[in-house]
């Protein structure tokens, strides 16, 4: 073929298509989900801005069976439990802003939205802003109930401490494995007179029989405050560093993770603050020398096929951020995890 008919040939193709009228079979499909009336689009800057612009269904949490979901988009606006500077607590709200993640996973080939039925069903209700340890138990209970209806949790913190009261729900009836990616291992002992507190989430989790640490690696680990996490060496935890990232190299560590967590139920955990401060600084406990968003995209899409129960996206605190990279970043995040729950095996 010349390049004159080549040039003829896609003149007949597309010289008089629409946006909308996408050929590839598999690009097709997902197109068919966004398009309406041929180039109609909605508009990501307009309407109730939602988690991943999922639709948004706050009333399923009055429903036994949450509506039938496979996967709740949950916020939990709480950061009591922080050590250093707060306002996580705006980080749902912060991520629900974000116009334009998805709807397609060039790298995993997922559309989340086509494999399953998902939804934002708003914030966790709790009873009280100023109770840490009441807004545990506010945790604990909603996500035993939702869990308990088969739906499978995907949440937005918040600071950290919730992950434990999360994983209450989803390892009752299993200890799940973990990838944790964090600047911090997050084992360390209550202080100050709280179990709660956004430092020892995964000590308290390992304790209450929900989270098996020979199933667990933690990974982007960096800073000062090694001295505090002796309990993820003691108890069998897998920590890779931030430094370690390069030489390990990222294709040798998704083989190494995979292997450690194996085929059963696994939840991903992360902590913004696992990135480097110089892409993400809205957190409030920055800690330079982290890892790049890339890096943490290819470690993700590296687990396709992985038993993922659930997942979280914390410590965002957007007040710290002038550009809104953080929760841009985190909504990447949160989308890219989604689709791991929902493609496909």
């Amino acid at each position: 073929m010349t390049v004159q008919d080549k040039l003829e040939a896609l003149r007949a193709k597309y010289a008089t298509a629409s946006g909308g009228d996408i050929f590839d079979h598999e690009f097709a499909a997902v197109a068919r989900s966004q398009f309406t009336s041929g180039d109609k689009r909605k508009w990501p800057f307009a309407g109730i801005p939602t988690l991943l612009d999922a639709p948004c269904h706050p009333e399923f949490q009055e429903l036994s069976d949450f509506g039938g979901l496979d996967v709740a988009l949950v916020g939990v606006p709480m950061d009591l439990g922080v050590t250093n500077r707060n306002g996580s607590r705006f980080g749902p709200r912060a991520v629900r802003a974000i116009e334009r993640i998805g709807p397609y996973d060039h790298v995993l080939k997922c559309a989340p939205f086509a494999h399953a039925k998902v939804a934002d069903i708003g914030d966790v209700p709790m009873q009280s802003r100023y109770d840490l340890a009441l807004c545990h138990q506010d945790i604990e209970f909603f996500y035993k109930k939702l869990v308990r209806a088969g739906v499978r949790p995907l949440s937005v913190g918040g600071d950290h401490s919730i992950t434990s009261s999360i994983l209450k729900a989803v390892g009752e009836k299993q200890p799940v494995g973990m990838i944790h990616i964090d600047a911090h291992c997050d084992t360390a002992g209550p202080y100050e007179g709280a179990k709660f507190q956004h430092g020892g989430p995964f000590r308290l989790a390992v304790l209450d029989g929900v989270l098996d640490p020979a199933r667990s690696v933690q990974i982007g680990i960096r800073g000062g405050a090694e001295y505090l996490w002796e309990f993820s060496y003691e108890s069998g935890m897998t920590v890779i560093h931030a430094e370690e990232v390069e030489g390990i190299g990222m294709e040798r560590l998704i083989e190494r993770a995979r292997q450690i967590i194996g085929e059963g139920p696994t939840y991903i955990s992360f902590d913004i603050d696992s990135i480097d401060p110089g892409f993400a600084p809205g957190t409030g406990t920055p800690e330079v020398g982290g890892l790049t968003p890339r890096e943490v995209l290819e470690l993700l899409r590296g687990l396709k096929g992985v038993n993922v129960v659930g997942g979280d996206v914390v410590e965002v605190a957007p007040q710290y951020d002038t550009t809104t990279n953080t929760a841009q970043i985190a909504a990447q995040m949160l989308f890219t995890i989604l689709c791991l729950m929902v493609s496909p095996k």
